[in-house]
């Protein structure tokens, strides 16, 4: 089942950039759409699109939560940013699987 979220992040470009860098560019596993968008003031929003809530879960445990630790020079923010789990009645696209 797709899982879908999105985040307002409480960093700036370059913050992103450095978290970016330190996740690489290896494809992970059951991701189908990453898109950081700027909102007028400056701030970051995300748009997340995984196959599962279960591959979204090991990628934040195995890559995302280890490269933002080290893009902070290994002090988390201590607070996560807001998520909003989105309801997804329907998603096509070329990255999705044909089973959704």
């Amino acid at each position: 089942m797709v899982y879908a979220f999105t985040t307002d992040v409480p960093i700036d470009e370059a913050t992103y950039g450095r978290i970016r860098e330190e996740i690489g560019t290896e494809p992970m596993d059951g991701a189908l759409l990453h898109l950081c968008v700027r909102r007028p003031d400056g701030s970051l929003y995300y748009i997340d699109v995984w196959e599962s809530k279960e591959q979204c879960g090991r990628a934040f445990d195995e890559r995302i939560h280890p490269a933002v630790d080290r893009a902070f020079g290994g002090q988390r923010p201590a607070s996560e940013p807001h998520v909003e789990h989105l309801d997804v009645i329907n998603a096509m696209g070329p990255l999705l699987p044909a089973s959704v």
